[in-house]
């Protein structure tokens, strides 16, 4: 039979492998302060606990090793990799610059379809945030940028903010929780959708600095703490 008069069922949504569960548990567990900065990621117990195989939980390190989250010591092995404000200072500033560039064209290049796009993005994030569930932070998260990035056209730029996904969303996790904040980060989310939906390439990069501008401020703070208190 040709393939032209065979009817396949579209796929609305890729099944998560075993990894990718794996891989989002771990992340969490390292977001939401289980696991500390400098401790140990030992194979035996970690595969007890999750029911898999070595092979999967070595994958899972390999991965989290390449998002920053773990960095693996010679005759230590892995373990859950130290931020400090140095290298926070430095992702804000890639973040900066990337993500105002990013809203700012993507405010030039809008369409009904993005729009409608950006909003139901923005909606999964608002209730992703109720839920408080780093998992569901991080994978709307992402699909609200990727979105912006998408519809400016900066693909590079959007390699090298994956790149630098995992440590992002860790600082995220010390913001977010924050109670001081002047605005919510659903807010200063909410008000860079609006600023591009609207058309307004300044509003946009603006919205964006005013948003990056609060988090490294108050992720300054507890790291500072952080740092004290050790």
């Amino acid at each position: 039979m040709g393939q032209d008069r065979v009817k396949l069922e579209r796929i609305e949504a890729v099944p998560q492998t075993l990894r990718d569960i794996v891989q989002a548990k771990m992340r969490d567990a390292i977001m939401a302060g289980h696991f500390v900065p400098g401790e140990r990621l030992v194979e035996r117990p970690l595969c007890e606990q999750l029911g898999v195989s070595r092979t999967v939980v070595r994958e899972t390190i390999r991965y989290l090793e390449a998002e920053g989250l773990v960095e693996t010591i010679p005759h230590k092995g892995p373990i859950v990799a130290s931020l400090n404000w140095s290298q926070a200072k430095q992702i804000y500033d890639i973040r900066r610059q990337l993500e105002s560039a990013a809203a700012e064209a993507a405010a030039k290049a809008t369409s009904p379809a993005f729009d409608a796009a950006l909003r139901a993005a923005l909606a999964e994030l608002g209730i992703a945030m109720k839920g408080q569930e780093w998992s569901a932070i991080f994978v709307a998260t992402t699909a609200f940028y990727e979105l912006i990035f998408a519809q400016a056209g900066h693909s590079i730029a959007w390699e090298v903010v994956q790149r630098l996904n995992g440590r992002i969303s860790r600082l995220r996790a010390l913001t977010l929780s924050a109670k001081d904040r002047s605005t919510s980060g659903l807010a200063h989310m909410t008000a860079i959708a609006d600023a591009v939906l609207s058309e307004d390439a300044r509003g946009a990069r603006e919205a964006v600095k005013a948003h990056i501008k609060e988090a490294a401020k108050i992720a300054q703070a507890v790291l500072a703490k952080e740092t004290h208190n050790d």
